[in-house]
């Protein structure tokens, strides 16, 4: 089976009863997608991706994303700290996520926003610790930010979600026993440096996600010209990662079935907890 170890199935654009994200859970399932796993964004949505991780059959994480930490508290963190002590014998609770650093969006470049993404991202290792669960992380520009707080805030790995940084970056995070997310943006020829370091990198290292609905694929993806013309992108779902694993697969000269155990492997190596899922799977 296929992985998507990174997925948004409870965002906006799959409907507000989830209607989308089960079609499009059903169209990844019969193409080998085995299990997904939901990542959380902030306290309001804890609650919707457990239930929905349980209604498909597939995994979640929970954590306060760093987009989201503008309107985060305290009061979140306690939230958090609650929620994976209740749920702590759930098996479909797989890590703390999505949770990390972003220093691209302007807003939180501000001095005073970059210290309290760290804080609440430092808060959320701690937690991680605690409750000895892998996290999820978002990385963007923030790598060495992100590295510097995990060697001195050690947790059992986890994963460096939708990986861009240089190679040095990304072998720090494999010595420090992560996995890197690659997925769509990875499909696009003009990006060599990230097109290189797939084909480059231990394969050991490697899993795949789609970040559905974000992040499309080169083949679902209209500039804006096009959209202005009148066409419209393709929504990017868990069904695209066998055709994102196929192109990591042709840029290793590996064969699909090789990456896709490999990759399996590796999540499972992330995300122990998703083991003990794959034994309903046909």
């Amino acid at each position: 089976m296929w992985i998507d170890t990174h997925c948004h199935l409870d965002a906006p654009e799959f409907g507000p009863d989830h209607a989308g994200a089960i079609e499009a859970r059903a169209r990844a399932t019969a193409l080998g997608v085995g299990r997904c796993v939901i990542p959380a964004v902030e306290q309001a949505n804890f609650d919707t991706v457990r239930a929905l991780a349980h209604r498909l059959g597939d995994a979640y994480a929970l954590g306060i994303h760093p987009l989201y930490v503008p309107r985060a508290s305290d009061d979140d963190l306690a939230a958090l700290d609650a929620q994976l002590s209740a749920h702590r014998d759930d098996p479909r609770l797989v890590a703390v996520g999505e949770i990390g650093l972003d220093f691209f969006v302007p807003e939180l470049c501000e001095l005073a926003m970059r210290e309290r993404q760290l804080a609440v991202y430092r808060a959320q290792l701690r937690l991680a610790r605690q409750h000895r669960l892998p996290v999820i992380l978002h990385v963007r520009r923030s790598a060495d930010a992100l590295l510097k707080a995990l060697r001195e805030l050690p947790v059992c790995g986890g994963i460096a979600h939708a990986f861009s940084g240089s190679e040095q970056q990304a072998r720090a995070f494999i010595d420090l026993g992560f996995k890197l997310g690659f997925g769509g943006a990875m499909t696009f020829e003009p990006a060599r440096r990230l097109r290189e370091l797939a084909r480059t990198l231990p394969l050991q290292a490697l899993v795949l996600e789609t970040d559905a609905p974000d992040i499309p694929p080169q083949w679902l993806y209209t500039t804006a010209a096009e959209r202005a013309a009148g066409r419209a992108q393709g929504v990017n779902t868990p069904a695209e990662l066998p055709r994102i694993g196929a192109v990591l697969a042709e840029l290793r000269g590996l064969s699909q079935e090789a990456v896709q155990e490999a990759t399996t492997e590796n999540a499972l190596a992330a995300l122990p907890r998703l083991r003990s899922l794959l034994e309903a799977w046909p």
